[in-house]
């Protein structure tokens, strides 16, 4: 295990509390970022970054339910196409390549309820966090539009890719599974960029992107069977408004308030439990 260090010494043989800088928390409402093209930059590649994250996920999910379509395939539709371990790989390893790719620009959210929760945690202002989530929501939609384009035939035939909650279970199994998810999700998140993870285990060649993608797989191979798996509020809505029928309207609201209600409680485990007893316990040995 690694070592938990709260305190350094410098040459000059001083103690600093801790041997890593929190970020100063990012101000509510930061008029002046407007102003800025890095601002512009960053919600553009919001927009591609779930454009392409829609495109390529619902399009897996069509073309699976198409080669496993008994009265297309004949002879084995049971074991055919990717099956929901593809399809789980589909989301989580395009969230690792586009968390990888637009981290540095945008911090790579791709998902309202990521942030959703960094906002909560005091690290987008709410100026970012509005143009973030407007930018998801639109690349959702253009991306599922994509795949309706390119496979006319088979996309309303096959549901579209849209989230609904699946026979057998209530509204409530399926808002707790929402939840319990996207915790998941953006705990990982809040874990895997915390600064002082990446002042203590700097050594160790670990990116980021990779444990959020995992943890994107693993919730969709939990969750699939009973919602198809939303945790992200803008793939839902995007497939929900190309699909346009009643049932995936009909469980909508479980896919923004379970996701929401998810990450604000990630945000704030993380930042008031787990991130305040590693203060206090900082000042302690300190004044020790």
């Amino acid at each position: 295990m690694a070592k938990d260090i709260e305190a350094s010494a410098p040459e000059g043989g001083e103690f600093s509390a801790k041997d890593y800088t929190d970020p100063p928390p990012a101000p509510l409402i930061d008029v002046e970022e407007l102003t800025k093209w890095s601002l512009y930059r960053a919600v553009i590649a919001e927009f591609i970054a779930t454009l392409l994250f829609l495109y390529i996920t619902v399009a897996t999910v069509i073309g699976y339910k198409h080669q496993s379509d008994a009265t297309v395939n004949t002879t084995d539709a049971a074991c055919s196409g990717v099956g929901i371990l593809g399809i789980a790989w589909a989301f989580g390893g395009m969230i690792f390549i586009l968390v990888y790719c637009t981290a540095g620009i945008s911090g790579g959210h791709i998902n309202p309820a990521v942030t959703f929760g960094l906002f909560l945690a005091r690290k987008v202002s709410l100026i970012r966090a509005v143009l973030y989530i407007i930018a998801q929501c639109l690349g959702a939609i253009c991306g599922v539009g994509l795949v309706k384009g390119f496979q006319s035939s088979y996309y309303a035939r096959y549901g579209g890719g849209a989230n609904e909650l699946s026979d057998g279970y209530s509204k409530g199994t399926g808002l707790g599974a929402e939840i319990i998810g996207t915790f998941v999700l953006v705990y990982t998140v809040f874990s895997a960029t915390d600064p002082k993870r990446n002042a203590r285990d700097s050594h160790i060649p670990v990116l980021a992107p990779l444990p959020i993608g995992f943890a994107v797989f693993m919730v969709h191979l939990a969750t699939i069977p009973i919602t198809g798996t939303g945790i992200n509020p803008a793939r839902s809505l995007g497939a929900a408004v190309i699909y346009n029928k009643d049932k995936a309207w009909d469980d909508q609201w479980i896919f923004w308030v379970g996701p929401l209600i998810g990450a604000a409680i990630a945000a704030a485990y993380h930042q008031y439990v787990l991130r305040a007893s590693a203060a206090k316990l900082g000042s302690y040995r300190s004044n020790a």
